[in-house]
């Protein structure tokens, strides 16, 4: 099972960015800044200020990876698909909706909140804004190396047909109370392609093998070193 990165975006605590753009590693311990839509998109966009801050993170580290493949712009719909793998989700979210509801007896519950309380929802803001008609879901982050979507999103572009995935990870500033050591907040998405782009130079080969990915034939670490390897590539 083969796969093509032919494209990286990252909103995290370095900030947000392509990987054409930078050699720096985004995935750091800290404060995670949520983009203004002033730092994503060029145009006026009310639905984009209308987004929960999960949701938000995870749509603009999307556009960054499509941009930096040369894939944002779109005229017909396009058979690509996302998965995401999240440890905590929307529970931020979640959490300031059941804060609305108590007062009153639910009679202030946020409608806006309550639109966000699950989530997958910004893979829908994204498969409507990018023209993407392939499958999408997010899965529970529950691996120590990171790779759980990355896997998934192989099998998909070996067992289906969809002309690429995109992949990748996206979590909040967790609770301090659940908050372990060596958390990296962010989004961070791979474009990942049954054939290396045609436009621009692909970062390099993934393939799963014998339940182990491998990048460019060596064995991958984990999420973050595997970033670290496409950036030093890219450049």
């Amino acid at each position: 099972m083969t796969g093509w990165i032919n494209g990286i975006g990252w909103v995290t605590a370095a900030g947000c960015n392509c990987g054409r753009k930078t050699e720096e590693q985004p995935l750091l311990p800290g404060t995670l800044e949520i983009p203004k839509r002033k730092q994503v998109f060029e145009k006026p966009d009310m639905r984009f200020g209308r987004l929960d801050e999960f949701s938000r993170i995870g749509l603009a580290a999307i556009a960054f990876c499509l941009r930096d493949a040369g894939e944002e712009t779109w005229s017909e719909k396009r058979p690509i698909g996302i998965v995401a793998a999240s440890r905590y989700g929307c529970l931020q979210t979640d959490i300031a909706y059941l804060q609305t509801m108590l007062p009153e007896h639910g009679k202030l519950a946020s409608p806006n909140l309550f639109a966000y309380t699950l989530a997958n929802s910004f893979l829908g803001e994204a498969a409507l804004r990018f023209g993407l008609t392939g499958q999408t879901l997010v899965i529970n982050q529950d691996d120590e190396k990171g790779l759980s979507a990355i896997h998934y999103a192989l099998e998909e572009l070996a067992w289906s047909e969809q002309q690429a995935i995109l992949t990748g990870i996206c979590d909040l500033n967790p609770p301090q109370e659940l908050s372990p050591e060596n958390e990296y907040p962010g989004s961070l998405f791979f474009l990942l392609g049954r054939e290396p782009s045609s436009s621009l130079p692909s970062y390099g080969k993934l393939e799963l093998t014998g339940g182990e990915i491998f990048f460019s034939g060596a064995r991958v670490a984990d999420f973050r070193s595997l970033v670290a390897k496409c950036l030093v590539v890219g450049v």
